[in-house]
C-alpha cells in the first residue's frame, strides 16, 4: 500500500507531524508532497524542522497567488506526481487550495480520496475555505471526522458512507509533544503569567481590506492598555499592513516573526486568554483552557461555542473579560488516537 499525501499550510504540517509517524509505525510507505502554499520559512520549514516531519519527497513550489492560480497550479504539479507514483490512496487535509487541488485530481484519475478534518462547516459558505472543505468532502471515499458534530454535518447532506469518528488529529501532537514545548518563553519575551494575550490575524475578509485590519489593530491597541498584546506576525498580514500604511498603529503591540508549534504553545500557556482568526489556534487555546475570541463571523468548531466566543473587528475589546457560559468536555476531540485510527481505518479498506 502507498498514501501520496499533500501538505501546504502550518495546520497541514501539524496533522502530518502525526499522521506521518504513524505510517512508519504501521509500515505504510507514505510519500509527502508540499505544495508550497505556504512557501515562508517561519510558515512552512520551520514546522517541518522542528516536528520532525519527514522532509518532502516533492516540493511544488507553488507560492499562493490568486486562489485560481494556486489551486490550478497544484493540480498540474500534482498530478504529474500521482501519473508516477500511482498511490493506492490519495491523502489530504482540512480546508486550503491545496487540499481541494488534490481532491480533484484524485477525483479525475479515479483515486481513492481520504479527507483528514472532514465535516467541519460554517457561515459564510462562499468564504474559500467553506468552499474547499465541502467540495473535498462530497469526492471523498474516506472520511476521518474529529467531532460527534462534524458526523452529523456530513449525514445533514446526505455523506454517512466511508465516515469515522476519530478525533482530531492536533490533539495528538498536542499531547505527545507538550512535553517539549517552550514554557519559559513568555519569560523570553518580558512577558508575566496571565497578564498577555496573544493575537493572530490572517484571514482574507481580516486583512486584505484597509477597513476591517485597521479597526483590528485600533482594537489590539485599546486591550494593550489593560493587558499586553503579543502579535506573531503572519507573512499576509505583515504585507498588508505595510501596503496599506498601518504601521503606526503597531506601536503598542508586542510584534514577533512567526512562532514555531513549540514556541506558540508555551506562549498560549501562560497567556490569559488568545484572539484569532485561525481555525486551528482556537482548539489549541482550548486544550489549555484558554478562551479564544474568534475574529470570524462563524467558526468551524461551534462545539466550543459559549467557551469561546466570535467577535468582529469592532467589539474585541469588549469580549475580552467576558465569561465562559460552556465548559466542553474534554474528551470532545477524542483521546489522543486519532492519527493511530485513521491509518489502521486506511489499512484496512486500501489493501
Amino acid at each position: 500500500m502507498k498514501v501520496l499525501s499533500l501538505v501546504g499550510a502550518r495546520p497541514q504540517f501539524i496533522q502530518e507531524a502525526v499522521l506521518n509517524r504513524e505510517f512508519k509505525l504501521q509500515g505504510i510507505k507514505e510519500i509527502l508532497v508540499h505544495s508550497g502554499q505556504h512557501y515562508d520559512f517561519d510558515m512552512s520549514d520551520s514546522f517541518i524542522q522542528s516536528l520532525k516531519i519527514e522532509k518532502p519527497k516533492y516540493f511544488l513550489g507553488v507560492k499562493a497567488t490568486t486562489h485560481a492560480e494556486t489551486t490550478g497550479k497544484t493540480m498540474i504539479g500534482f498530478e504529474q506526481i500521482t501519473l508516477v507514483e500511482k498511490p493506492s490512496v490519495i491523502q489530504v487535509n482540512g480546508d486550503t487550495n491545496t487540499t481541494l487541488a488534490g481532491a480533484l485530481v484524485a477525483a479525475k484519475l479515479k483515486i481513492p480520496l481520504a479527507h483528514v478534518e472532514s465535516g467541519i462547516r460554517m457561515e459564510p459558505k462562499d468564504m474559500p475555505e467553506e468552499i474547499n472543505r465541502v467540495v473535498t468532502d462530497h469526492i471523498s471515499q474516506f472520511l476521518s471526522c474529529p467531532s460527534a458534530l462534524t458526523v452529523l454535518n456530513l449525514k445533514n447532506e446526505g455523506i454517512t458512507k466511508g465516515v469515522h469518528l476519530v478525533g482530531d488529529v492536533m490533539y495528538d501532537l498536542f499531547l505527545s509533544m507538550k512535553s517539549s514545548f517552550d514554557f519559559g518563553y513568555h519569560k523570553k519575551l518580558s512577558l508575566k503569567e496571565e497578564k498577555y494575550v496573544v493575537a493572530t490575524i490572517h484571514r482574507d475578509y481580516n486583512v486584505d481590506k484597509k477597513v476591517p485590519l485597521e479597526n483590528i489593530l485600533n482594537q489590539l491597541s485599546k486591550i494593550s492598555k489593560d493587558v499586553e498584546v503579543v502579535f506573531p506576525l503572519h507573512p499576509r498580514t505583515a504585507n498588508r499592513i505595510k501596503n496599506f500604511g498601518l504601521s503606526h498603529l503597531l506601536k503598542d503591540l508586542k510584534v514577533t516573526k512567526p512562532l514555531t508549534y513549540f514556541q506558540l504553545m508555551g506562549l498560549t500557556k501562560s497567556a490569559y486568554k488568545v484572539i484569532t482568526d485561525s481555525g486551528g489556534y482556537q482548539k489549541e487555546a482550548f486544550y489549555f483552557g484558554k478562551q479564544a475570541i474568534v475574529v470570524m463571523p462563524d467558526t468551524g468548531w461551534r462545539e466550543l461555542l459559549g467557551w469561546n466566543y466570535l467577535a468582529d473587528p469592532n467589539n474585541i475589546a469588549k469580549l475580552l473579560h467576558k465569561k465562559p457560559v460552556k465548559i466542553p468536555a474534554s474528551s470532545v476531540y477524542g483521546k489522543g488516537d486519532a492519527g493511530k485510527k485513521i491509518v489502521a481505518l486506511l489499512k484496512k479498506n486500501y489493501k
